[in-house]
């Protein structure tokens, strides 16, 4: 019996085997739906698909872990581990856009479709490590947005721009307030009743010392007569 527990705790504690500490109060189908749902476990057992091939002996359990420690360090605005990661991606596309490179350049000239292909392949690299390599600068320095205030709202929307005008000492403030509306004075003299375009017009404040313009003898002015009009033409 002791012999089959310890083959079984072996088996168990297996690489390939995701060992989780069970938490109390929680059943175990809700605990397997949070690893299922988890980005963390299901992101860790892609790399380790990945990574396989040239890590057999790969931990899933630690796999897990480390991944999970590097979250916790981002959510502390540490990102020092995100930039290296950057770097060596732009390093092994760099690698991969030199051998494409090579390769297109040995077909030259007898396999111009082996020569396309490659070409392409490394022209696709350098500009994975172009864009990598932007991404690491806009996480170093991050750009300067100048931005205006754009009000776009579909409904009811208040916009207060600039400084409200001081109020009394004591005056309730209220968030609306009754706009008057005045009439026209142009148009209409009082509510209700129209301009009279014959009445007088009332004697205006602008210039009140100003005397009235004397007669003018217009006889003397020496207007045009029809003959003096005859005459010139």
């Amino acid at each position: 019996m002791k012999t089959e527990k310890v083959a079984k705790q072996a088996q168990v504690s297996g690489k390939d085997v995701l060992q989780v500490a069970g938490r109390a109060g929680i059943s175990q189908e809700r605990q397997l739906a949070d690893l299922g749902a988890d980005g963390i476990v299901s992101n860790a057992m892609t790399a380790r698909a990945f990574l396989n091939p040239s890590q057999p002996n790969l931990s899933i359990t630690e796999l897990v872990a480390s991944v999970k420690a590097h979250g916790e360090k981002v959510n502390g605005n540490d990102l020092a581990a995100a930039e290296q990661m950057l770097v060596a991606q732009a390093i092994a596309l760099n690698s991969i856009f030199a051998e494409m490179a090579r390769r297109s350049a040995l077909n030259m000239g007898d396999y111009l479709d082996a020569t396309d292909r490659y070409m392409r392949l490394a022209l696709k690299a350098q500009g994975q490590c172009r864009a990598t390599l932007e991404t690491l600068a806009a996480i170093k320095n991050p750009p300067v947005v100048f931005a205006r205030q754009a009000n776009i709202a579909h409904g009811p929307q208040q916009v207060n721009n600039g400084v409200a005008p001081e109020r009394a000492k004591g005056a309730p403030a209220h968030a609306h307030e009754q706009t008057v509306i005045r009439s026209n004075e142009l148009l209409e003299m009082e509510d209700g009743k129209r301009l009279d375009a014959g009445a007088q017009g009332t004697a205006g404040l602008a210039n009140p010392r100003l005397a009235a313009v004397g007669t003018v003898n217009r006889a003397t002015v020496g207007r045009w007569t029809r003959q003096s009009r005859a005459k010139q033409l």
